[in-house]
């Protein structure tokens, strides 16, 4: 989806009546209106031996989705939404201006058009008839308040470095269905924004997400943070009803329980699995894979604002000192291709032609002498979040010690583990599934950006990046990213050291999922599930 984080926490819902099981009535916006947000389903039984009552997750016209959950701190707001199963419900319950192709080019959703102005400072955007599940119509003054909430720093949204490039005051609706956004400088690229995690819709004014109303395919019914999440399906959603009555997103923290309630029938989607568990689900005949090549990047960031890595020998080194084909073989079971130092090897804005990144052990050991560091000691931060990391970290310490570095591991919890490497320590594992490369660069890579966590700070990567966003003429803008991303190659500390593949595995039953990259239109798309 990306990378994974914390959340604000929400009301507990409360409890309500339960329906003839496995049924429910399909709803149109009255009926949802009459229900109010406080229907809730018994639990789901999830591991615990009950509420299967069929094969594949349960009754035919119920979907139950597993994903590791964020823990009591979560919540429904859809702009503090960076995780895998944040961004899923979010899909549920939501809907943004626009969408990513596989590619993370932009396609249409909630806007039906979008233009801009020859300076590319003014963007008018028109919005698609569409409602809000309470009746009331999706206009131009959603859009604004939405947008002015996530680019709030105080909101935590994973897009608001890119909404901060509006001019919220300047900014106006021109009519219900028309939006005028003056953007502080000019920027080309900004329709990526349209896409973003993060950038939900709302209705006007909201605060309150403990019985959230939005315009997605699916309804409100109950949500325990840390807990299930259950959705109804939705007949008035502008692009149609979903083919599914009710949806539950189960938490399944370990990668095991998702593999073994997949393998069981009691649930029919289980997200984010990896080496072992994929190489069992290919040998049974009653799962199907959905993998989709390179979708993630495992990145192990150098911190070049702290010693010792503000020396740039050392980030040289340690680039120079992994074995990336090494790495793929043994942290990720070969599932997954070596990376090159760059973010988004695939998607529109990655250079061409750039060679592999080789090992030199040599050349490697010759820096760490010359900055008189034969025997550093250097920790890196790890977790069980991804299941690569602990093994990549053990190989990686084998390799270090060949150029005469001595890394160690210090294991965080998973469910602090994002918050606590924003602050502590001068190495840490990261993952990053598909962005558009001009998005992620201005949130990762640029200067005083809030998740540039390698401290990198180059004055020319920053003017290559504003010049690529300035610059009208696609082909122009694409060498000009291509120049920075070379540049940030070596001095970043941001190192790609592969390209992980993202596999969700469905039941047999299951129609209508295709393998997408996370954070795609098609990835998680549960209203065009059918089961049976």
């Amino acid at each position: 989806m990306t990378t994974r984080a914390r959340t604000e926490p929400t009301h507990r819902p409360e409890p309500g009546s339960r329906p003839e099981p496995g049924r429910w009535p399909e709803p149109g916006r009255r009926g949802v209106l009459a229900a109010g947000g406080a229907l809730a389903l018994a639990g789901s039984g999830l591991l615990a031996g009950c509420g299967a009552d069929a094969r594949d997750g349960g009754g035919s016209d119920r979907f139950r989705a597993a994903f590791t959950a964020g823990g009591s701190q979560e919540t429904l707001d859809p702009h503090v939404a960076p995780n895998f199963v944040d961004q899923a419900r979010a899909k549920a319950l939501y809907d943004t201006l626009g969408t990513y192709a596989d590619d993370m080019s932009v396609r249409k959703r909630l806007a039906e058009s979008w233009e801009s102005d020859a300076s590319g400072t003014r963007w008018r955007i028109r919005l698609r008839t569409a409602e809000f599940h309470d009746g009331k119509p999706v206009t131009a003054g959603d859009v604004l308040y939405s947008y002015r909430r996530a680019a709030d720093p105080a909101t935590g949204s994973p897009s608001q470095v890119l909404l901060s490039a509006i001019d919220s005051e300047a900014s106006r609706a021109d009519g219900q269905r028309s939006v005028v956004f003056a953007l502080k400088a000019p920027n080309f690229e900004f329709p990526t924004v349209f896409a973003g995690p993060g950038t939900e819709i709302i209705p006007d004014g909201t605060t309150d997400f403990g019985k959230p109303i939005g315009s997605g395919p699916f309804t409100y019914v109950s949500f325990t943070p840390g807990g299930t999440a259950r959705y109804r399906r939705w007949a008035d959603h502008w692009d149609g009803a979903p083919h599914i009555a009710e949806l539950e997103i189960v938490p399944a923290n370990e990668e095991s329980a998702r593999l073994n309630a997949l393998l069981s029938g009691q649930i029919h989607y289980a997200a984010d699995m990896a080496g072992a568990s994929v190489n069992r689900l290919k040998q049974d005949g009653s799962t199907r894979l959905l993998t989709v090549e390179r979708a993630t990047a495992q990145q192990l960031l150098l911190r070049t604002g702290r010693k010792p890595f503000d020396d740039p020998r050392l980030v040289r080194a340690v680039q120079l000192g992994l074995d990336r084909e090494a790495l793929v073989r043994v942290a990720l079971a070969g599932h997954g291709e070596p990376g090159n130092d760059l973010f988004g090897m695939g998607l529109r804005g990655y250079p061409d032609g750039l060679k592999p990144r080789e090992r030199d052990v040599d050349e490697a050991r010759r820096l760490v002498k010359r900055a008189g560091a034969d025997g550093l000691k250097i920790t890196v931060e790890t977790s069980s979040v991804d299941a690569a990391w602990e093994p990549a970290a053990d190989l990686m310490a084998r390799q270090l010690r060949e150029v005469g570095l001595t890394l160690t591991a210090n294991t965080r919890a998973s469910s602090t583990y994002f918050s606590e490497i924003k602050t502590n320590g001068v190495a840490a594992f990261n993952t990053t599934s598909t962005l558009p490369v001009s998005d992620f660069l201005q949130q990762r890579v640029r200067v005083g950006a809030a998740r540039n966590q390698t401290q990198y700070a180059s004055e020319k990567f920053d003017a290559l990046l504003e010049r690529a966003r300035t610059t009208r003429d696609e082909r122009d803008r694409l060498t000009l990213l291509a120049r920075a991303q070379k540049l940030a190659r070596d001095g970043s500390g941001l190192l790609v050291w592969a390209f992980s593949d993202a596999n969700d595995a469905i039941g047999a039953s299951v129609r209508g999922l295709r393998a997408a990259p996370p954070n795609s239109h098609d990835w998680a798309r549960f209203d065009r599930v059918r089961v049976g």
